[in-house]
């Protein structure tokens, strides 16, 4: 249990080393208008937060920085919410104006805004897009071998499929086809598709059509594919201009990190509501081990949840960092109950 003083001691290295990225002395933290006690007290405290861990000495400095367990205590226990500016809050009011944003630009938009209001890397993972249903099938032909698929889901997301067809196939046995798959498909996650295509759709087609078997290979290939994975990334180069980021070997394998989007995911799907602050070695990335990562939820149609973040040094100014998150995805939020 840290005393009063110590607490204090220790948010004033905290505070002064995000804003200065330098080690903290005693007589910087003696200067302090909260601080009334001496150097020598200040320095047998500083010994003591260090031998637990909450504080280290840098080899080029007789100060002090804070350690990880150091931040994490700090964001635990001694963060205060800070209060945006109103330059702040406009900035992100006036980018959610615009009521006919489309999901893309509403995360592109949100990516973009944050890592210019922060100076660091922010990413955006949207909604798992194979927990959403099917609600519309369309086959628009494109000559007489070739189709596109379009899916649109409940939530609004489109995507559109390409692939062939047999040329003995015509315009209203197509017609036959859609009808059957809507039908059956209407409301069936994306993820069950592939499940109703073999116990439902492959018994009708060999019921209602020639060549069902070459037919039923061609609708596999439009309609069954692994759920996509895409993060939208803001300020990716941000991360250079932090002093900590001046060894190039640090800088290529974050950026290395960063492109693995399917790993990235699995890091950003957090499941839970909230903002979460993971620091330091509580990333499982040894890229990452000198990164903080805050990320929030926002959700979007059916209450599904997507992710946005904030990935940047240690050395974060977390109360501001935790702020425009917490408001960031509340717009975000906003914006998706608008689109669906």
């Amino acid at each position: 249990m840290l005393t009063e003083r110590q607490l204090l001691i220790l948010q004033v290295i905290v505070d002064d080393f995000i804003l200065t990225a330098q080690p903290v002395g005693s007589r910087s933290i003696s200067k302090k208008n909260a601080v009334t006690f001496s150097s020598a007290t200040i320095r047998n405290e500083m010994a003591d937060l260090e031998e637990m861990g909450f504080i280290e000495k840098t080899h080029s400095s007789s100060g002090r920085i804070p350690s990880e367990q150091g931040y994490r205590f700090y964001v635990d226990h001694l963060l205060s919410p800070l209060r945006l500016s109103r330059e702040e809050l406009t900035t992100i009011r006036a980018a959610f104006n615009d009521r006919m944003l489309e999901f893309e630009r509403v995360v592109q938009k949100s990516a973009g805004i944050l890592s210019d209001l922060t100076n660091y890397t922010s990413l955006v993972l949207g909604p798992e897009v194979f927990e959403t249903k099917l609600k519309q099938l369309q086959i628009v032909p494109l000559n007489e071998q070739s189709a596109i698929a379009i899916l649109v889901t409940d939530t609004g997301h489109v995507e559109h499929r390409a692939f062939n067809v047999p040329v003995e196939i015509d315009s209203g046995e197509l017609e036959k086809i859609v009808n059957i798959l809507n039908s059956r498909l209407q409301g069936v996650p994306l993820v069950k598709i592939h499940e109703k295509l073999y116990s439902e759709i492959h018994t009708l087609l060999k019921d209602h059509t020639d060549r069902h078997e070459h037919l039923f290979s061609y609708l596999q290939a439009a309609l069954v594919d692994e759920q996509p994975t895409k993060i939208y990334i803001g300020g990716k180069t941000n991360i250079l201009m932090q002093p900590e980021f001046r060894d190039l070997d640090k800088v290529r394998s974050l950026y290395a990190i960063i492109e693995k989007e399917a790993e990235m995911a699995d890091l950003l799907r957090t499941g839970e509501k909230g903002v979460h602050v993971r620091i330091g070695h509580e990333n499982p990335f040894d890229a990452m081990q000198n990164c903080s990562l805050i990320t929030a939820s926002y959700t979007m149609g059916n209450n599904q949840r997507g992710t946005i973040a904030l990935l940047g040094p240690t050395r974060m100014e977390y109360n501001r960092m935790i702020s425009l998150m917490n408001e960031l995805s509340k717009h975000m939020t906003e914006a998706f109950r608008g689109l669906y």
